[in-house]
């Protein structure tokens, strides 16, 4: 019985661990597409369409970072790029992009240089929902900023710092079992700090809070308590940024 006991506790407390976003999005991967009531999902839709809408994607060539299943590609496609390719840690979830969109170019990142992409190639970065799973953050700007054109947006939304300091989890169910999924916190401060250092600067900035709007996503949840915690906190943000030449 003791023995039984220690496996059991054993199983919670490694179902409960935070996972690496690899293998994290491997698990959730089969059912990331299918979350009705997703709150975050939900705002970073809103916030994406927004940022979108200021920037002509027509002939030009776009790479998703954290591409995920490809959520966004569809507005992407919409908007005419010459091209667009995707990069995720996540093998699971790279293939449901690809089952999605046959002949998507999109392959798994092993690390943060992007050193199979030439310098100057970019017209447009996209990154949703991923830089707080990002440790590296300084090498992952610098090598954003190296490959993206002069005069080249960035579009990045993420769930916000402020909320992740006050105990904010991405979670999600997998066999019946809670998992959450390792997260970095980057203050959005230090963010905007190291992109101006490499020649990105912030020129417009978006924020969703937990308010009276999206209270009923935590009533539907049975989790109130939760609403409670977070009322009047930051819960998302997105940035454009814009890709300049110091002397400019």
């Amino acid at each position: 019985m003791l023995r039984a006991l220690k496996t059991f506790f054993k199983n919670k407390i490694v179902a409960n661990e935070p996972r690496p976003s690899s293998e994290a999005y491997d698990l959730w991967s089969d059912s990331y597409d299918v979350q009705p009531g997703n709150l975050m999902l939900d705002l970073d839709e809103i916030i994406f369409m927004t940022l979108l809408a200021d920037v002509e994607l027509s002939g030009k060539t776009v790479a998703d970072i954290g591409c995920g299943t490809g959520r966004h590609w569809p507005k992407l496609y919409a908007k005419s790029p010459a091209s667009l390719v995707g990069y995720d840690v996540s093998e699971g979830m790279l293939g449901k992009l690809k089952c999605k969109f046959p002949g998507a170019v999109a392959s798994k990142i092993t690390d943060n240089r992007l050193l199979d992409t030439a310098s100057d190639s970019l017209d447009c970065i996209v990154s949703t929902l991923t830089i707080a799973h990002i440790e590296e953050l300084e090498e992952t700007i610098a090598a954003w900023a190296r490959v993206l054109k002069n005069g080249g947006d960035i579009l990045l939304t993420d769930f916000h710092p402020d909320a992740l300091v006050k105990g904010g989890k991405r979670t999600f169910r997998h066999e019946d079992k809670q998992m959450s999924v390792i997260n970095f916190v980057h203050s959005l401060y230090t963010i905007k700090e190291v992109c101006k250092k490499h020649g990105l600067i912030a020129i417009r900035e978006e924020e969703r809070f937990v308010d009276d709007s999206v209270r009923s996503y935590y009533e539907n949840q049975d989790a109130l308590h939760v609403y409670n915690q977070f009322k009047g906190m930051a819960i998302i943000y997105g940035l454009h940024l814009k890709k300049q030449h110091v002397a400019e």
